[in-house]
């Protein structure tokens, strides 16, 4: 049968289908702005709570896109009924999980949206589908339609593969014994050593084991791996993938957040407030959305703040409770009335504004991937304090690969759900922020090294560069497959 000549005249259109998380819906939201720029049509399917998330990011791609002759957005958000699974109206998000069983009702929740996929892919016959990682049934679900499945979790490559080797090989099973015990992952670009209280336990996390196994395996089995990364981040990486584990990848990043025009009074104040402090003199600590401290933990950060003698901006988690008892001696003053030299706000705080502000000298962070990525588009070096999930794998790389940061030593691995044994020092955390913002040689060549990425970054964006170019080889071989289909 001849090629329709009105296919191909239609562009390109890709479904992206995030997971359930701001840390996986924000970068699919940038993702599909970076699409539509280059004449794709974009549909995000999501759940109308997580909509809500990306929906400024979305209609500010889609005005400055503005170019459609017709009245249809070049990204659409179409929005499908959260499972009723016994959650309390609106908790749609793994944000709001606070207990194990309100977990458990989460992951039966994802595993029934197969259906609104199944029913959009049957319906709209999109040319890709990208699917996260957590939804492994998906590239069965493409398949079984006839579209090319496209697995993106929103992680760092050296975590992907690290997890590889982890599920592969289960290096823990033959580890010594006791927490801190060294466990080598194999078969790496680069030598990757964690203690073995930094790993998820496959005996203590069966649940969360099984489920990267089953997500490894689907992303093996898509038409490709898609990463908010650059080439020049993660050297070595890309060649791994592509010849040692022979997985098809693309590196699209790393991917600009849109920063809202309209910020809340707390955003404003805190530009405000940096405004009047000397460039690289700020310390500015964030750590993402899920990440829970203990009120000993946040006394001891207070601390580590405190004695390091830097001024300072702390973003507490909007979960957070509104006791201050933690706080040790001064503090409070440290961050009365607008703080001379502390400011302290709860919520969501204009991250990409604040990191690409002269006074920011230093990011004390999970090393969740996002952050990482927007610390070291801004130039900005790293205090490392991960906590579960990839964030260990991503230290490895921040501190002892590219050498743009340093660690604080946090050796347990445990959610927000899980207990966490050994609580670091403020006097800790002073030395590592110290270790960042000083004027020795050391200091200057990490600060060096992080501003040097972060012109790697920008040029791996603009025309020619290499994540450019992955997007435009993606563009390229999915309209090529459209054709060979269509015939």
């Amino acid at each position: 049968m001849a090629t329709n000549t009105n296919d191909e005249q239609q562009p390109l259109h890709i479904l992206f289908f995030p997971y359930i998380a701001p840390g996986h819906l924000i970068p699919i939201a940038d993702m599909a702005a970076l699409f539509a720029s280059r004449g794709v049509k974009c549909t995000i399917l999501t759940t109308p709570v997580n909509a809500a998330v990306i929906r400024s990011t979305v209609d500010q791609a889609n005005d400055a896109l503005d170019s459609s002759t017709d009245d249809t957005p070049a990204i659409v958000i179409t929005t499908v009924p959260f499972p009723d699974v016994g959650l309390p109206p609106g908790m749609e998000s793994v944000v709001g999980v606070s207990s194990e069983a309100d977990l458990y009702k989460l992951l039966e929740a994802t595993n029934q949206l197969r259906e609104p996929l199944d029913r959009f892919l049957a319906e709209h016959r999109p040319d890709a589908v990208v699917a996260d990682s957590f939804f492994p049934w998906a590239v069965d679900a493409a398949a079984r339609h006839g579209v090319p499945r496209l697995s993106f979790l929103g992680a760092s490559m050296l975590a992907r593969a690290c997890t590889d080797a982890m599920v592969r090989n289960n290096p823990v099973q033959d580890a010594a014994d006791g927490p801190d015990a060294v466990v080598a992952l194999p078969g790496l670009p680069h030598r990757v050593a964690l203690r073995r209280s930094q790993l998820m336990d496959p005996r203590k996390n069966k649940l969360e084991w099984d489920y990267y196994d089953l997500a490894n395996d689907a992303d093996q089995r898509s038409f490709g791996e898609v990463f908010n990364s650059f080439a020049e981040l993660e050297p070595g990486y890309v060649d791994h993938y592509r010849t040692v584990l022979g997985r098809r990848v693309w590196l699209v990043g790393p991917l600009a957040h849109a920063v809202s025009n309209g910020l809340s009074p707390d955003g404003e104040r805190c530009l405000r407030w940096l405004d009047g402090k000397p460039a690289g003199s700020v310390v500015y600590a964030c750590f993402g959305t899920l990440t829970h401290f203990t009120a000993a933990e946040r006394g001891e950060l207070a601390r580590g703040l405190q004695i390091s003698g830097k001024n300072f901006i702390w973003v507490l988690s909007s979960g957070a409770d509104d006791d201050t008892e933690w706080m040790p001696e001064g503090f409070a003053e440290l961050i009365a009335d607008g703080g001379d030299r502390g400011l302290v706000f709860r919520g969501w705080a204009p991250q990409m504004l604040i990191l690409n502000h002269s006074a920011v000298g230093c990011f004390v962070t999970h090393c969740g991937w996002n952050s990482v990525l927007e610390a070291v588009s801004a130039g900005v070096p790293m205090v490392t304090w991960p906590r579960y999930a990839d964030q260990f794998y991503n230290e490895k790389l921040i501190v002892e690969l590219l050498k743009v940061g340093v660690s604080l030593g946090a050796a347990d691995y445990a959610s927000k759900l899980e207990v966490r044994n050994r609580v670091i020092s403020g006097e800790n955390i002073a030395e590592a922020i110290g270790a960042v913002l000083s004027e020795d040689e050391e200091s200057e060549a990490i600060r060096s090294k992080v501003k040097e990425l972060g012109a790697k970054a920008k040029q791996a964006t603009e025309k020619g560069g290499s994540s450019y170019e992955d997007v435009q080889q993606l563009i390229h071989e999915l309209i090529s497959r459209r054709r060979s289909v269509r015939v």
